[in-house]
């Protein structure tokens, strides 16, 4: 899956857009870090160095496809991507958003549409996905992409002083498609 691939084009989406994550997308990335101390879970972005290096690993690693969740204005309100194992045709799947874009149902229209075009014109026959027990949000966009709960890492996760559980989840390309509508608007976009 190479950073050329681009998914399909099914018409407009309204506010809300996914497209290919460019360096210009680093101030934004800066901003989403800063708008909730959990995402600290997702990296280290400090300052706008530090985001620019963020989006250069994603963006320049052909191993990755990162996909920006953007506003009507272009904007970055959140990201999806996949860290891709070619030789076994598996992905990991990972998504964020921005605090004040959550709980609009958004992050999982964009994830079904980038997990539906993973599991066919991206190439990829297994996504899989893991998220803190304590996370409903994440559980929440999991399920609406058509991703299966497999079971429970016990203890996985230290934060703070506190041992926390995480669910797996697995999407087969054999999968049944989720019933969710995806964001429709898939853009492919340079770096």
């Amino acid at each position: 899956m190479s950073q050329a691939s681009s998914p399909p084009e099914d018409g407009a989406a309204g506010a809300f857009s996914v497209r290919r994550l460019r360096g210009s997308d680093a101030p934004a990335v800066l901003e989403a870090f800063g708008s909730d101390p959990e995402m600290i879970r997702q990296g280290t972005v400090p300052d706008l160095a530090a985001a620019e290096q963020y989006v250069d690993r994603l963006v320049t690693n052909d191993a990755v496809a990162a996909w920006a969740i953007v506003d009507a204005g272009d904007r970055l309100r959140g990201l999806v991507a996949i860290n891709v194992d070619q030789e076994n045709r598996v992905g990991w799947f990972w998504y964020w958003m921005h605090a004040s874009s959550r709980r609009r149902g958004v992050t999982a229209r964009a994830a079904t549409a980038v997990a539906n075009w993973a599991l066919t014109e991206g190439g990829l026959f297994r996504l899989e996905l893991g998220h803190r027990a304590n996370n409903p949000g994440s559980a929440g966009v999991a399920r609406a992409a058509g991703f299966i709960q497999e079971g429970t890492e016990r203890a996985k996760f230290l934060v703070g002083s506190e041992r926390v559980d995480v669910l797996t989840y697995g999407r087969l390309a054999s999968d049944p498609w989720p019933g969710s509508d995806p964001l429709l608007e898939l853009r492919a976009g340079g770096r």
